[in-house]
């Protein structure tokens, strides 16, 4: 499959990231700016994404696809190692590279969006017709697990202990 982000693309963005980190942050910040739940797309090892702010256009590349459950509603989703949307306040239309899992088959998402005024649900709706509705609680990742996440790489995985050393 060929990729949908161009040179030219990638030359009109108004914010483009490199590394899995700073795609991270900036990734959950555009969905929280844009009034969406910050763990929508839990897309691991990044590589780069943009926004084109006139447009709208997204997209986030990682090295490999994520397969991820969402535990909260049993559902699970993969993505691709490119995924592109145009965003909005409330709602991402013309997605590429996510698919959920309904039944035993694979069903791409091409929409998502939230109601206006706030109900606490998000739609997702497939290119074949399909829709699910869950609630958005259930997309949120806390900013206390995003800290120990970042404690722990910090850390090189480690655990911190505090020891008291008695003297003799």
């Amino acid at each position: 499959m060929s990729s949908l982000i161009t040179s030219e693309i990638r030359a009109s963005a108004t914010e483009f990231y490199e590394g899995n980190d700073l795609c991270q942050e900036k990734s959950k910040c555009l969905l929280k700016d844009m009034n969406l739940p910050n763990g929508l797309l839990p897309i691991q090892d990044m590589e780069e994404c943009g926004y084109v702010k006139p447009t709208g256009f997204v997209w986030l590349k990682s090295k490999k696809k994520t397969d991820h459950k969402f535990e909260q509603i049993g559902r699970s989703v993969q993505y691709s190692t490119e995924v592109t949307a145009t965003i909005e306040p409330g709602k991402i239309k013309k997605l590429t590279g996510v698919k959920a899992k309904e039944l035993m088959l694979w069903l791409t998402i091409h929409e998502i969006c939230t109601d206006e005024p706030d109900t606490g649900k998000i739609h997702f709706k497939s290119t074949t017709g399909l829709s699910r509705t869950f609630p958005i609680s259930a997309f949120v990742v806390e900013e206390k697990e995003e800290e120990q996440k970042k404690e722990k790489l910090a850390n090189n995985g480690e655990v911190d202990v505090a020891v008291a050393v008695k003297e003799v």
